[in-house]
């Protein structure tokens, strides 16, 4: 017994043994260096050579260097250009303003002489909904008399539509449109034949002359146009109007132009009846009038909204005891907030209007808010008692001034006190409303307008200019939450067709994490020039009715206008004056910017921001210091207060510059020079950088066009052939009275222009006023760069050095597929020279490079090059798309080089060569330099760039992806041994997603719409469940559906297998669990759009001459990997031991992540940033008061009853019958 126990232990300890022996080559006891050093030295040191030499060749940049020998360079001064282009601007604005003012003057003289006229409700004129173009059906006229309009008491009036001929201009946009005429469009909640609107019509149509003149005298104008105080808006060129969404919803009396124009500053407190009587549609209305008072309102107004029963309460919590600004954040958490309401008790008058009169006290003795005109809008189904006392405490203390109006609103059809709540309103120079349909909501509010303007009219003389805040030229404000729905239905469309290609797979965590990562990064798309909007701003001014009769109610006839795009201001700075990566911008009275290189208000492409239009300058300027989120520097900010206050004022600040789709930083020193632009409420500021940006390129006098015109050279044929093309954005040389097809052609037309006897330069871009009119312009020191830039490189597309002899240059292009080299000039010239694999033309090479590459030295690859430069001089900027990986076609790798002008100790860029060439050729010389060392399990090798994103991998589809989520582990080494640095970047214009409660408008109880919506939710959820059944279980449907609306370009990666987890009993993978866990995945989770502050990570090469970690080995586990910098170029080249484990825990991304400013549960962003208020400028102008306004009268209509007969008839019929 003893020794068969003896022997079972001896097996067991021989077992163990054998399994020891066999995990042995698991075990980490590899030598000390596994990567040799030394090897891997010697292949980046190869590769640069080869790299670098391709270039050198290629590029020619040391001919191209040579080429400028003859310029010289010059020192920049900042503070000339900035006055200079301020200058413009401000020339440019007053031919608007003048415009603006012609119209002004025409409409009161106009109104004035047709005072006495009849209103024709059968005027015909140009609707721009229903005019028609030569060749569109015209509508059949109705043959039985129309019915009777049940709101007017008359019969419907038909007035067939007139026909007019539009022709698309380049200038609108390609709109089509008419110059003879002008078209009148007329909101859906007005009725267009109503006497006062018709009548408004008809006089109007006497300013087509004056638009035609103001046309006529400056070409560059854009839309002008008279919004009537009836609704209607008149509008030259006439144009078709757009709609953008499927409802009409535009009023121009909500527009930003038309509000400030016709009322000054306003400081307002919203007081809603909070009395449990306030229910069902009460409550309705009453939002809706709320919501509509708030689309009034503009930046430079403040407002907040209380709702009052026992206690008076804010509806947004965080803004208990101030006035708020009313920007577009602001207000769209303050409408978030009154969703939310509830009615609950009896309302509290007396302490609701004490709370509003001491809020506005305290707002203008502190000196915050509009500090101008103030007012109170109540709103209830009835006051118990007039308040009288609280009236004469607060604002009856110096008649007949009363400094706060109120403006009532009484809500509901059955209302008894009535009289309290209209003589509140009567008493303080208000106005008094009764709604009981949702309908009349917005024509009833918007009857405080004329009141809060009857100052403005009774001054008459006083006409104030307003400019108003960027925005976009939309039909609806609300667009973007539109927009986002639709596109979230289109999101559950994908959901179902994608159901029907991999079933349960979608269940997988892999794949619903893929998902929702794909859907995220189509909302980090943030294009700068998305050409889905046009961005302006607008300078308005008031119309005034000048009729005797009118001055008795201070009637305001309209607001005049003309619009000013953002892009036709951009053309005005010259940024061939700021050389590469200068930059200049506009910022408001508020703090805002007007534009900004920074400024991104779409997102995924076509969507507006929440808050788009309300960046501040400290928002985009992001200084290098270090500090926290939103905790702004005080020298930035005493900066910003200096440009708002108008002052001119220079400075140098360190900042962060990043660029690339946020995915890449610069940390650089910058020069800031402002200036204000007068006469308006802007400033305007330009920086560039200290380090390339003082000193600029500059002809010498015998290379002056002039000259070597005299000289015989043809201005022409220095732009010979067909590969070059000039900075589409750039003013060149225009032409007042014509337009041409591309800046190419227009370029060619001048060039001939100067080359006749008697060329004069003209001196303004701008146009000037008709007694000085000239024809064109051209930007005089812009056209000698250019044209002496072209002189010396006309060389470089030409394909005389590349012939087919040359054994060098067919070696380069078969070893690297090269297709493209390119150059372009500090004066916005790009040339390029393709290359073909035979002898035959293969076209698309080079017009794809030049459809995409033409910013010259706004393009990414020229700014990195000249950054390069100060790194190492004689390299190269290397960059893959971010998606190379997912593409299924060639990828191509850009290379860039900075060529520099040295002249008496200065320096300035002057060109950026590069070329273009194929990946899988770098993949192919990287393998023969390194052998099969990289192909082996136990080495990986990546080529990165100096922001840490992948250029080389050994897998594919990691090319181009950044690093730090390939391999986080390794990336994270590489921040503590200071290859690469970390630069946090803020992004303050960021767009987050929350949870939309369907059920917050009304309560359960209180509204039987809400059992409506549980069915309508019953009722979506069965039809999904039976869309998916059918995708499943009719392959004929199914695959015809799919034929027709699927996605034939799905370039994801095969999802995985399902799991087995996941199937039913039935054996086809669909048991009722499975049913209902779908039905919950496919139901739309809506969410809405939440302005939000995000920051990313991004990463730089630590750029210290001899680093020593270059200089560090491998050493077992302990640093498993050897980095080295790659010469005359800007990447690493890393090798790690794919044998020591890997901690696949750790990831780093350069992905955009929440800031969490650790607000409490009932706090948002928008009061985080309240706390923080800044600083910023009131208008300057004020018309708040005005001695003859007592003597007016006009408050309102008290309540009528109406009888309804039909249902009088009823009733009687009931009554006899019970």
């Amino acid at each position: 017994m003893a020794w068969s126990r003896l022997l079972a232990w001896w097996r067991l300890c021989l077992g163990l043994l054998s399994v020891l022996v066999c995990l042995a080559p698991c075990v980490n006891l590899q030598p000390a260096e596994n990567i040799n050093y030394n090897l891997v030295h010697s292949w980046a040191d190869k590769l640069g050579m080869e790299l670098f030499h391709l270039g050198d060749f290629i590029t020619r940049r040391k001919e191209v260097q040579e080429s400028f020998k003859d310029a010289k360079v010059v020192s920049r001064n900042g503070a000339s250009i900035v006055d200079s282009m301020a200058k413009e601007i401000e020339m440019m604005m007053d031919l608007k303003v003048s415009a603006v003012r012609r119209i002004m003057d025409t409409a009161e003289n106009t109104a004035l002489s047709h005072q006495n006229d009849m209103a024709d409700k059968m005027f015909s004129y140009y609707n721009a909904k229903e005019m028609l173009e030569p060749g569109d059906p015209v509508p059949p006229i109705p043959t039985p008399a129309p019915d009777m309009d049940k709101d007017i008491g008359e019969p419907l009036i038909y007035v067939q539509p007139k026909v007019v001929v539009l022709e698309p201009r380049p200038e609108f946009h390609n709109t089509p449109v008419n110059f003879s005429v002008s078209s009148v469009h007329v909101p859906v909640n007005v009725f267009d034949r109503a006497p006062d609107v018709i009548k408004a019509i008809q006089w109007s149509e006497n300013l087509d002359q004056i638009f035609r003149d103001n046309y006529k005298n400056d070409p560059t104008l854009s839309w002008q146009f008279f919004g009537s105080s009836t609704g209607f808006m008149r509008q030259f060129p006439a144009s078709k109007w757009r709609k953008d969404v499927p409802v009409d919803l535009y009023d121009c009396r909500l527009r930003s132009w038309y509000m400030e124009a016709a009322t000054s500053p306003k400081d307002i407190v919203i007081l809603m009846d909070g009395s449990g009587s306030m229910l069902g549609q009460r409550l309705d209305i009453a939002k809706h009038v709320v919501n509509t008072i708030l689309d009034t309102l503009g930046t430079n107004d403040f407002v907040n909204i209380f709702t009052f029963d026992k206690e008076v309460s804010p509806v947004v919590p965080c803004f208990e005891d101030t006035l708020i600004q009313a920007n577009l954040g602001n207000i769209r958490e303050l409408k978030e907030g009154i969703e939310l309401f509830r009615p609950k008790s009896i309302a509290n008058y007396t302490a609701a209007l004490t709370k509003a009169f001491e809020l506005l006290e305290e707002t203008k003795l502190s000196s915050r808010g509009a500090q101008c005109n103030q007012a109170i809008m109540i709103i209830g189904d009835g006051a118990p008692e007039n308040n009288r006392e609280v009236f004469e405490l607060h604002n009856w203390r110096d008649p007949p001034y009363k400094p706060v109006r109120v403006f009532t609103y009484l809500i509901g059809k059955e209302v008894a006190n009535w009289d309290d709540i209209r003589w509140m309103a009567c008493e303080n120079q208000g106005y008094y409303v009764h709604l009981s349909e949702t309908a009349e909501v917005r024509e009833m509010v918007l009857n405080y307008i004329p009141v809060m303007a009857r100052p403005l009219v009774l001054g008459r003389h006083d006409h104030p200019v307003i400019w108003s805040q960027v925005y976009a030229d939309i039909e609806d404000t609300k667009i973007s939450d539109y927009l986002w729905d639709m596109n979230q239905c289109e999101n559950q469309k994908a959901d179902v067709l994608e159901y029907w290609k991999v079933q349960d797979r979608m269940l997988e965590p892999s794949e619903m994490h893929r998902r929702k990562y794909r859907r995220m990064k189509d909302t980090w798309n943030q294009p700068l020039d998305s050409k889905m909007y046009q961005f302006m701003t607008t300078v308005s001014m008031p119309i005034y009715d000048r009729r005797e009769n009118a001055t008795r109610i201070a009637n305001i006839l309209g607001v005049a206008g003309t619009d000013v795009p953002i892009n036709e201001i951009k053309k005005l700075l010259s940024p061939f004056a700021l050389g590469v990566n200068g930059y200049a911008f506009i910022v408001t009275n508020n703090g805002y910017v007007l534009f900004h290189p920074d400024f991104r208000p779409v997102f995924q492409g076509y969507i507006l921001k929440p808050a788009y239009n309300s960046v501040d300058m400290i928002e985009v300027e992001l200084l290098d210091d270090d500090r926290p989120a939103r905790d702004f520097n005080p020298v930035l900010m005493t900066i910003r207060d200096s440009i708002i206050n108008q002052s001119t004022g220079s400075k140098w600040m360190l900042v962060k510059n990043h660029f690339d789709d946020m995915k890449r930083v610069a940390r650089i020193k910058r020069q800031y020079y402002w200036t204000a632009i007068k006469k308006t409420p802007f400033t305007l500021v330009i920086s560039y950088p200290e380090q390339y940006g003082v000193s600029h390129m500059d002809i010498r006098a015998d290379q002056e066009i002039h000259r070597i015109s005299i000289k015989g050279t043809n201005l022409r044929s220095v732009f010979s052939g067909k590969r070059w093309k000039i900075h589409p954005d750039w003013l060149f040389c225009k032409h007042s009275n014509r337009t041409f097809k591309t800046p190419e052609i227009e370029l060619l037309y001048f060039l001939e222009r100067m080359s006749e006897p008697g060329w004069r330069w003209p001196g303004s871009r701008s146009a000037m006023p008709p007694e000085h009119a000239a024809a064109m312009f051209c930007d005089r020191q812009l056209m000698q760069a250019l044209v002496f830039d072209a002189r010396v490189t006309g060389w470089f597309s030409n394909n005389t050095s590349f012939n087919s002899k040359d054994d060098k240059g067919n070696e380069f292009k078969q070893r690297f597929g090269v297709t493209v080299a390119f150059l372009a000039t500090h004066s916005g010239l790009t040339r390029w020279h393709e290359f073909h694999s035979n002898a035959a033309e293969e076209s698309g090479v080079g017009e794809t490079f030049s459809q995409n590459n033409t910013r010259a030295i706004d393009e990414i690859w020229y700014k990195r090059a000249v950054d390069q430069h100060f790194v190492r001089e004689e390299s190269f900027v290397y960059s893959v798309p971010f998606d190379a990986g997912e593409s299924n076609s060639e990828i191509l790798v850009t290379a860039s080089h900075a060529v520099f002008h040295n002249e008496g100790g200065k320096t300035a860029p002057a060109a950026v060569v590069g070329f273009q060439f194929q990946h899988s050729a770098l993949y192919k010389l990287f393998h023969n330099i390194t052998g099969n060392a990289c192909a082996m399990d136990d080495k990986d090798c990546y080529i990165l760039d100096n922001n840490g994103y992948v250029i080389i991998s050994t897998r594919v589809h990691e090319t181009g992806r950044f690093f730090g989520e390939v391999n986080g582990a390794i990336m994270k080494r590489l921040l503590e041994e200071n290859v690469y640095t970390q630069v946090t970047v803020y992004d303050y214009q960021a767009v987050c997603f929350e949870s939309k409660n369907d059920n917050n408008a009304s309560s359960m109880l209180l509204s039987p719409l809400f059992h409506l919506l549980r069915v309508g939710k019953w009722l979506l959820h069965t039809a999904l469940w039976y869309i998916v059944q059918l995708l499943q279980w009719a392959p004929g449907v199914s695959s015809h559906y799919a034929d027709m609306y699927g996605d034939s370009n799905d370039t994801e990666p095969p999802p995985p297998e399902p799991h087995p987890e996941h199937h039913g009993r039935n054996g086809n993978g669909h048991g009722k669990k499975d049913d209902e866990i779908w039905l919950r995945y496919l139901t739309l989770h809506r969410t809405r759009l939440k302005a939000c502050d995000m920051k990313r990570e991004l990463y730089t090469l630590f750029n210290e001459k001899d680093n020593v970690v270059y200089n560090m080995t491998a050493h077992a586990c302990e640093r498993p990997f050897v980095v080295l910098p790659i010469p005359f170029s800007n990447l690493i080249l890393l090798v790690i031991d794919q044998l020591c484990p890997r901690d696949g825990s750790v990831v780093l991304t350069v992905n955009p992540q929440p800031i969490d400013y650790h607000l409490s549960v009932n706090d948002s962003l928008a009061c985080y940033k309240q706390a923080r208020e800044f600083n910023r400028m009131r208008p300057t102008s004020c018309i708040s008061r005005h001695a003859n306004e007592s003597g007016i009268k006009l408050c309102g209509k008290a309540c009528s009853v109406y009888a309804n007969l039909g249902l009088l008839l009823l009733c009687h019929i009931l009554s006899r019958w019970l």
